[in-house]
């Protein structure tokens, strides 16, 4: 792997580690025993070695700093950050002392699995804000954010929220969904989901995933109906789009609204149609780790503008539009500041090319992957556009007990990736609305998924190093056994 670092051998010399310090451009050169790190050496060590009169030809043990610090590969982002307070270049090393990667100031260690872009116009948005001082939910890039969001999914009804979670308890607040009312969602799937339907006094009723999509299964939502269900909650998972075709005509036949949570899939398509429109209500996140980001927040887009309309008054406080102060029902706090909005914005001026490069990301990994019998890779088809909000494979069942074994590997290896979310008729709070159902797809995937590095400046140099250690890393288990699933 690639990690920037320049690093040179402990018989080399002082003035060979300043023509490579010279050469490459960076300040700290790493010197090792065979992979091992033993030392650092600055401009600044060999600065005060020339002023000390050492000879230029003398070891670069001689002024070495082997008093070092550094950070095992497993340190965590919060950790990595602190110490870049203090330290500008800390080397990444493996428990023998290996060097695995380095972290700076603008590259924290690994190649990660997704991390923003923020090189647009985002900061002189910001500083407008505050040399204008709207910094609140009140000003000129919150209106502008929303509209310019409506204009790129092709829905005007659209409203700035501060996360997606709020989206979703909104989006059921404004449209009655509440006590004595089932709501159907998925087992796979972050916890937000569920959350939302139990933040509204509904009941929440747990249903299988297709293992194709991820999403929903439309064949196993009608027994799940009852005279009390109420709601449809299709998530597109990861960037693929859920049969929204199949799910409609459920819920037109039987009378139900459907939300569809667009979280993980800004970009995607259904049939031509950018996800969202086709529920009665839709949610979008622009979290950290989103295809376009505000830090935290949200958007929330109906059908119908009446609907806009009551969720923009619940959504400060429930105070009336025409008299201030005055609420004719309970509300909340759930608006956007200007200054995320203002982020917002710089990002959708490049929504394109995020989508664009995550599309060709998920390209190189299938070229890479292609082949590999015992992974599955996503997938894409006439019907639907996937946005690959993050690359996901499936690995066969004979590895799932070593899937979390090779995520380690990978890690240890510089390689952040992630296992996908737990069912979520698996945890705790959510046990009693499963009624003991089997959901045998969502419990065999979740066990067996990885989602790949995403970030949209991910290389291809990157890419192909991920693909090789994957394969590597599963290979290095001689105990785990494929089958064709």
């Amino acid at each position: 792997m690639s990690t920037n670092a320049i690093t040179m051998q402990r018989d080399g010399t002082i003035l060979q580690a300043m023509e490579l310090l010279n050469i490459k451009g960076g300040g700290t050169c790493f010197i090792q025993e065979k992979n091992k790190v033993i030392g650092v050496i600055t401009d600044g060590d060999i600065r005060r070695g020339i002023i000390a009169e050492t000879p230029l030809s003398e070891l670069v043990t001689v002024v070495m700093n082997s008093d070092f610090f550094s950070l095992p590969v497993n340190s965590s982002l919060d950790v990595i950050q602190k110490s870049l307070i203090e330290y500008s270049c800390i080397p990444i090393l493996c428990s023998d002392g290996n060097l695995v990667d380095i972290a700076t100031l603008e590259r924290y260690h690994q190649i990660p699995l997704v991390q923003p872009m923020l090189d647009g116009n985002e900061l002189e948005y910001v500083t407008d804000c505050i040399k204008t001082g709207w910094i609140s939910s009140q000003g000129s890039y919150v209106t502008r954010f929303e509209e310019t969001f409506g204009k790129y999914v092709g829905n005007n009804n659209t409203l700035a929220v501060s996360n997606g979670t709020v989206a979703l308890h909104l989006a059921l607040e404004t449209l009655g969904v509440g006590p004595g009312d089932e709501v159907i969602v998925p087992d796979l799937t972050f916890a937000a989901v569920i959350n939302a339907v139990l933040y509204v006094g509904a009941t929440p009723v747990i249903v299988d995933i297709d293992k194709f999509s991820l999403a929903l299964d439309p064949d196993k939502i009608p027994a799940s109906l009852s005279k009390k269900t109420l709601a449809i909650i299709a998530v597109h998972l990861y960037g693929h789009p859920a049969a929204m075709e199949e799910i409609m005509k459920i819920a037109n036949d039987n009378d139900l609204l459907v939300i569809e949570d667009c979280a993980e899939a800004l970009g995607s398509y259904y049939k031509g149609v950018h996800v969202g429109s086709y529920g009665d209500a839709a949610i979008f996140s622009f979290f950290g780790n989103k295809t376009i980001t505000t830090g935290e927040g949200g958007m929330l887009q109906f059908k119908k503008a009446e609907h806009k309309e009551r969720a923009k008054v619940l959504r400060d406080h429930g105070m009336s539009p025409n008299r201030r102060y005055w609420h004719n029902e309970m509300g909340f706090n759930y608006r956007l500041t200007n200054m995320q909005a203002a982020v917002g914005v710089a990002q959708l001026e490049r929504v394109e090319y995020f989508v664009q490069q995550k599309r060709w990301i998920a390209d190189r990994y299938a070229h890479y992957l292609e082949g590999v019998s015992y992974i599955t890779l996503p997938n894409d088809c006439p019907d639907y556009i996937n946005s690959y909000w993050l690359y996901t494979v499936i690995l066969s069942s004979g590895f799932a007990s070593k899937r979390d074994n090779i995520l380690e590997t990978l890690k240890g290896h510089g390689v952040e990736a992630r296992p996908l979310f737990f069912p979520i008729h698996q945890m705790p709070p959510y046990k009693a609305f499963s009624d003991g159902s089997d959901y045998p797809i969502s419990t065999s995937i979740s066990t067996r998924g990885i989602s790949l590095p995403s970030s949209v400046n991910t290389t291809e140099e990157e890419i192909e190093y991920v693909c090789d250690r994957l394969v590597l890393a599963i290979h290095s288990d001689t105990n785990a056994k494929a089958s064709t699933d």
